[in-house]
């Protein structure tokens, strides 16, 4: 076999990818780096970002992010009482090397991986992504280990769940694979070439099934032929036969190009259905196209696709906007919003192996990224410029767990040793997994749901679970608390992580005061109305 290369007009620099030599130093620090490029865009716009978010604020923001929970009110106290200059770093490098770190990781994995049609597998997908974080594989080779999916490595048992889960339509398995990987749609281009962008051919999307063709489902296990031609009806002339093709014009030319004979077919046909009856995995092709297309994929002339996309992915996690929108659509009509960033970030993943662990903590350590929310100008900045922090819906299990860190006895956190408060938070995370299908999973153009609003409004979930009276519970807590001010800052710091105001005391306190003859139900009310509202539903 061997590669060819097709030329399509200058595809690498008109989709955006900055040359080497224009960028800043390869050893500057990664938070440096990202607020050098978002400045100086904010400057040339002549736009003042926001301010600093306040420690109340960004504890509760880096909590969330990165172990995917609102934080206890002991350790929002001690971040804000901290007077170490280093204390964001120190936090940061904590919570990283939280075992809760690894699974909130692999949710966010997993949510990214299923696509927004959720083809998640079984759970095993889950698993891998479990045992891969906690390893901390690197990306290219969760990536192999997600495409060539074999089902005989006790290593990446599980993984074979993203291809199956799609391999009855090869299509979308083709569509999914370039969007997730490489930030490329191509389906608008299986019928015509991309009517909008000339990047995009109808040899692309033929050329990237060609690596999926020969895969199917065998019996529960995934099997891959040693042969699978794929044609296609261009918009002029005859059927044309497509060539296994890489995004950048890179073919492959490999055996298993032609329809097979007779026996042939024969062959492949008792070769698996030995397999399926004897309920196993069949043994691999010769030659396997989808390992033929992870080799492709991460050589270092074809990688940028691949690294720009997974950079740009983990800007739009913790930024709440990429540097691409939308994240599937990288090409020369839809440049970056920050070319240079992007192509620095994308190089550093490279050149750190594609271990993603130093990006993630370069950008929650960057100005950029711990920027306040608020914005006090007339119209609100474009989005592009990152000038204010954006508003990002909590994921269901972000919802979920947060749930049941603010509803339980803040006490229960305080005056125990780390570990203990961890196996606490992780119990209560358990608990909180079977409630995450009742929240939707956030996009872009995210709203509350009638449902979601008519679960808080008349559910006996919400009640039984969150607003119960009992020892271990919030309310069990701040009924006891003869003081309604020390009530209702018990509460306030409990739920939205920071002090109520003065005019939020004033209220609160006022309601407590009209309902003194029934003061569980009183202070339930309280607890519900903040559980429910807009602060505590988003990442801000």
């Amino acid at each position: 076999m061997r590669l060819a290369r097709l030329v399509f007009p200058a595809l690498l620099l008109t989709a955006g990818f900055a040359r080497a030599a224009e960028l800043l130093p390869a050893d500057r620090p990664i938070p440096e780096v990202i607020d050098h490029y978002v400045d100086a865009k904010l400057k040339s716009a002549n736009v003042t970002p926001a301010p600093q978010a306040d420690d109340y604020t960004l504890i509760r923001r880096l909590t969330l992010d990165l172990v995917g929970r609102i934080p206890t009110p002991a350790e929002t106290n001690a971040y804000v009482e901290s007077t170490d200059p280093h204390k964001r770093e120190q936090l940061v490098d904590r919570l990283m090397a939280s075992p809760a770190f690894v699974r909130f990781q692999a949710n966010q994995f997993e949510a990214m991986l299923a696509g927004p049609n959720g083809r998640g597998g079984n759970g095993g997908l889950r698993e891998y992504l479990l045992k891969a974080l906690a390893e901390n594989r690197p990306w290219d080779r969760m990536f192999r280990e997600l495409v060539v999916a074999n089902e005989t490595d006790p290593n990446a048992k599980g993984a074979a769940d993203f291809v199956k889960s799609r391999v009855a339509d090869l299509d979308r398995l083709t569509t999914d694979v370039s969007a997730l990987f490489f930030g490329v749609n191509v389906s608008c281009a299986q019928c015509h070439d991309h009517p909008l962008v000339s990047d995009w051919k109808q040899d692309h999307f033929y050329g990237m099934k060609s690596f999926f063709a020969r895969s199917f489902d065998n019996g529960g296990f995934l099997a891959e032929r040693d042969y699978g031609p794929v044609k296609f009806k261009p918009t002029k002339g005859p059927d044309r036969q497509a060539r296994m093709m890489f995004l950048t014009g890179t073919t492959v030319d490999g055996p298993g190009m032609k329809d097979p004979s007779k026996d042939e077919e024969k062959k492949d046909r008792e070769k698996f259905e030995q397999a399926k009856k004897e309920k196993k995995a069949p043994p691999p092709p010769a030659f396997s196209a989808r390992a033929k297309l992870a080799e492709v994929a991460l050589q270092p002339k074809e990688s940028e696709f691949f690294s720009r996309s997974i950079a740009n992915r983990l800007w739009h996690r913790f930024l709440g906007y990429g540097l691409v929108m939308p994240l599937d659509q990288m090409h020369s009509e839809n440049r970056p919003s920050h070319p240079d960033l992007l192509a620095w970030l994308a190089r550093d993943v490279a050149n750190r192996k594609y271990d993603l662990r130093p990006t993630i903590r370069g950008i929650v350590l960057s100005q950029a990224y711990s920027r306040s929310s608020k914005w006090t100008g007339d119209a609100p900045p474009s989005p592009t410029l990152f000038a204010a922090a954006r508003l990002k819906p909590l994921t269901p299990m972000q919802m979920a767990i947060s749930l049941k860190v603010a509803t339980t006895d803040p006490q229960t956190f305080e005056n125990a040793k780390p570990e203990e408060v961890e196996k606490r938070l992780e119990s209560l995370e358990n608990a909180a997994r079977g409630y995450t299908s009742l929240f939707a999973q956030p996009t872009d153009d995210f709203q509350i749901g009638v449902n979601e609003a008519l679960l808080f409004s008349n559910s006996d979930k919400i009640i039984r679970e969150f607003l119960a009276d009992g020892n271990d519970k919030l309310l069990g807590r701040v009924k006891s608390i003869p003081e309604r001010d020390k009530a209702v800052e018990w509460i306030v710091r409990s739920v939205l992580c920071r002090p109520p105001t003065a005019d939020e005391q004033r209220t609160l306190q006022e309601y407590l005061a009209r309902r003194a003859d029934r003061p569980a139900e009183a202070y339930r009310q309280v607890i519900w109305a903040l559980i429910s509202g807009a602060e505590f539903r988003f990442n801000y």
